[in-house]
């Protein structure tokens, strides 16, 4: 990433990814989620972990966010937010499920994959089923990129479109230094969860859409 003022500009009004794309989002998420909490709980721990991370968010992007939602990115790349409408969400198609199935198995190794299934419980359990809204899966910024602001610009540009839609957002996070950030953009926590004893504290975080100011 050599450009960082055109991934900051380019953030602000995103793209989305598509066939041509979608791979790079994947490598730029891949490396952005290195250091994250939920990830190193579930993700198996030897010398294959970068390689296999790298495959579940190809994986993932290519099955699921293309087919149920949008990846939207700085055309320069650099960064990535994954949104998926909640009328899209919950149960996955059989078919895809087992086509996942070896990826799901090679990101956690035999010995954590038990991790990754109470992971997936907790969260359908915590995720709020009442309204209809935008659920962000991912959103992340490659190493290269980050200290800049490209993370907030990506979400405001898509805070702001929330807003004209009135639609609502949720979101899952177990990285405390981010709770800030999704606070000033209009997130507040409404529930905090382990997966299990020994894993990561998560934050799952809702968001009203602002009603314009009529003065």
């Amino acid at each position: 990433m050599t450009d960082l003022d055109a991934i900051r500009r380019g953030a602000e009004q995103p793209v989305k990814a598509d066939e041509t794309t979608v791979d790079a989002a994947a490598t730029d998420l891949s490396a952005a989620f290195v250091d994250d909490p939920i990830f190193d709980w579930f993700m198996r721990e030897d010398a294959k972990r970068d390689g296999a991370r790298l495959r579940f968010f190809k994986v993932l992007m290519r099955e699921s966010a293309l087919a149920d939602g949008e990846i939207l990115r700085p055309s320069a790349g650099g960064a990535a937010s994954v949104w998926i409408p909640s009328e899209r969400a919950g149960d996955q198609p059989l078919a895809r499920e087992l086509r996942a199935l070896p990826m799901l198995l090679n990101a956690t190794g035999l010995a954590r994959f038990s991790r990754l299934s109470l992971l997936r419980s907790a969260m359908d359990k915590h995720h709020p089923t009442d309204r209809p809204h935008d659920y962000l899966w991912f959103l992340g910024v490659h190493p290269s990129a980050q200290g800049a602001g490209v993370g907030s610009r990506l979400l405001r540009a898509r805070t702001l479109d929330l807003d004209r839609r009135g639609r609502h957002a949720f979101l899952e996070t177990a990285t405390p230094r981010n709770v800030p950030l999704y606070q000033r953009h209009g997130f507040r926590i409404i529930a905090d969860y382990r997966p299990a004893a020994d894993g990561p504290l998560i934050h799952a975080m809702w968001r009203e859409p602002s009603v314009p100011d009529q003065a």
